[in-house]
């Protein structure tokens, strides 16, 4: 499964506009929108999961650059996540 990094999205986005963006290149796993715990605001930016790598491949070529509301998408395979410390 691969988990892919979506950026530079419209702030007006939520999960099921992500999901649709991506489900026209095959089947995806989730759609995530990543949200200010603060505000309750879209920090634009959120991940997708794709179990074929193959779809998820063919939509990181596609949708990166594309543009979507005015903004260019920054698509491609997400990090892995870093360790963080804990707060106390």
């Amino acid at each position: 499964m691969k988990s892919i990094y979506v950026g530079n999205l419209p702030f007006a986005f939520r999960d099921a506009d992500l999901g649709k963006l991506f489900e026209e290149f095959g089947e995806i796993k989730s759609a995530k929108i990543i949200m200010d715990r603060d505000t309750g605001r879209s920090k634009g930016f959120g991940f997708v999961e794709i179990e074929d790598d193959g779809v998820a491949l063919n939509a990181v070529e596609q949708l990166n650059g594309k543009e979507v509301n005015g903004r260019p998408l920054r698509v491609n395979e997400a990090r892995p996540r870093e360790p963080r410390p804990r707060r106390f």
